[in-house]
């Protein structure tokens, strides 16, 4: 399902793909491809920034907002241990 947030990093990946790739991933490995990518065409840029928001929607609906931990290789769960 797409939220309103979803729509928006949409449209700021039209008009900048690397500061969409920034707010989905934080200042990661992700960040330096987005720009590489975009400083050599404007398109390849968009693809990759399309791919991570698909990525971090469909980590949304498997995980729940917030369930998950962007990586280098994909989003996984975070499960939180709590020691008594």
């Amino acid at each position: 399902m797409v939220k309103a947030s979803d729509v928006l990093l949409i449209l700021v990946a039209i008009l900048f793909p690397p500061a969409a790739a920034a707010f989905v991933t934080g200042c990661s490995c992700d960040l330096l491809i987005n720009i590489c990518l975009t400083i050599l065409g404007y398109f390849p840029g968009h693809i990759h920034a399309f791919w991570l928001i698909y990525k971090k929607m469909q980590a949304e609906e498997k995980y729940g907002y917030g369930g998950f931990h962007c990586t280098y290789f994909g989003y996984h769960s975070v499960q939180l241990r709590l020691r008594l």
